[in-house]
C-alpha cells in the first residue's frame, strides 16, 4: 500500500521492516458499514478486535459472522470479550463456547476472571483448551471491581502473568477497563503508577499488552517502551490517533520515536 506523503520517514508503518507494537480495539457493537469504513481508513493499524465483554451474545448470529469474517480477511485476529467466557465457564458450558467460537469465526479467546473467581488450575486448563481447539489465546490479569483489583500485590499479578505464559497464553492483557482509571497500571486519574509498572514490565514486555484507552497513557507508554510497545482498549475512532503517535506524526512524539 502506498500511503500519502510517502517521502516522510516515520517510526511506525507496515510496509516497512520496522517492528511495531500490536494494537487491539475495543469493538462495542460496530455495523458492518461502520467496520467497512475503518478498514479503508485504518485497517492495517489494527491486529486484534475485542468484542466488548459479552457484546457478542448480543447480536445476530450472521452479523457477528460477517463482522468476524471482515476482520479476518485483513489479517485481524476477532475475538470474544473474557467476560463472555467468565458466564460460559460459570455456567459449566467451556466447550459449548469454545465449539460456538469457532462457528461465529472467531480466531482468539479471551481466558480472564476480572469479574469471577477462577482458580489457578481452571484457569490452566482453559487456557491449554483454548490452545488445542487451535485459537490464538490472550489472557488477562486484573479485576474489573477496583476494590478487588487493588487487593492484588504486584508479585500475585506477575506470578500470574508468567503462568498464563507457560501455559501457552500469547499475550497477556494487563487490565484498565475502558476508562482506565483507578485499576490496574493506572491511579484514579488515569496516570501510570510508575513502580508497578515497572515490576510487570521487569521481564520484558513482548508479551504484554497495556490497556491504553487514554491518549496521554498511549503517549507515555510510546515514550518509555518504543513504538513496539502492544497497546490495547483503544477505541475505533482513536486508532488512526494512535498510529500518528507511533509513527511520530503528532506533537507528542515527534522527533521521539
Amino acid at each position: 500500500m502506498k500511503h500519502a506523503f510517502e517521502f516522510i520517514d516515520r517510526g511506525d508503518t507496515k510496509d516497512k521492516d520496522v517492528a511495531v507494537g500490536k494494537t487491539m480495539m475495543l469493538d462495542k457493537g460496530l455495523g458492518l458499514k461502520a467496520v467497512d469504513d475503518l478498514l479503508v481508513t485504518a485497517g492495517e493499524y489494527i491486529d486484534f478486535v475485542k468484542l466488548g465483554w459479552g457484546t457478542a451474545a448480543t447480536m445476530n448470529d450472521e452479523l457477528i459472522m460477517a463482522k468476524n469474517q471482515k476482520y479476518a480477511d485483513h489479517g485481524i485476529i476477532p475475538y470474544p470479550g473474557g467476560t463472555l467466557l467468565e458466564v460460559a465457564v460459570l455456567q459449566g458450558k467451556y466447550k459449548e463456547y469454545l465449539s460456538e467460537a469457532q462457528r461465529l469465526g472467531f480466531k482468539g479467546i479471551e481466558v480472564s476472571d476480572g469479574s469471577t473467581q477462577i482458580n489457578v488450575e481452571k484457569r490452566e486448563q482453559l487456557i491449554k483448551e483454548a490452545r488445542e481447539a487451535g485459537f490464538f489465546v490472550i489472557s488477562e490479569v486484573g479485576k474489573k471491581d477496583q476494590n478487588l483489583d487493588h487487593q492484588l500485590t504486584i508479585a500475585e499479578r506477575v506470578a500470574l502473568i508468567n503462568e498464563d505464559l507457560a501455559n501457552g497464553a500469547h499475550f497477556v492483557i494487563i487490565e484498565a477497563r475502558e476508562a482506565g482509571k483507578n485499576i490496574g497500571i493506572y491511579d484514579e486519574d488515569g496516570n501510570i503508577i510508575t513502580d508497578e509498572l515497572d515490576a510487570l514490565a521487569a521481564n520484558g514486555t513482548e508479551q504484554l499488552m497495556f490497556e491504553a484507552p487514554l491518549k496521554k497513557q498511549q503517549v507515555n507508554l510510546i515514550l518509555r517502551y518504543g513504538k513496539e510497545v502492544n497497546l490495547g482498549n483503544i477505541a475505533f475512532d482513536e486508532i488512526t490517533s494512535l498510529a500518528t503517535l507511533r509513527q511520530g506524526l503528532r506533537g507528542d512524539t515527534v522527533n521521539k520515536v
